[in-house]
């Protein structure tokens, strides 16, 4: 049997593809930070029925995923 004989030489590093491009993993991190950003502000000791925790705190959570569902489809570029 022949053995297949590689096309790289010993100077040449193998190129390296990610999955994602630069912008999908920016839009990733930013739809984490927002997602934390939701959970900190659940956080208190204040009334369990305020208006930030109740409202404003799920809905920033929701973006986050949001965010983080378009960083996921959105075409490399």
């Amino acid at each position: 049997m022949a053995q297949k004989q590689s096309t790289t030489t010993a100077t040449e590093k193998p190129s390296v593809q990610f999955v994602f491009g630069k912008s999908n993993y920016r839009l990733m991190l930013l739809s984490i930070a927002v997602v934390t950003l939701g959970f900190i502000l659940m956080i208190g000791d204040t009334d369990i029925y305020d208006f930030r925790k109740t409202i404003l705190a799920p809905i920033v959570v929701l973006v986050g995923f949001a965010i983080g569902f378009l960083a996921i489809l959105k075409k490399r570029s």
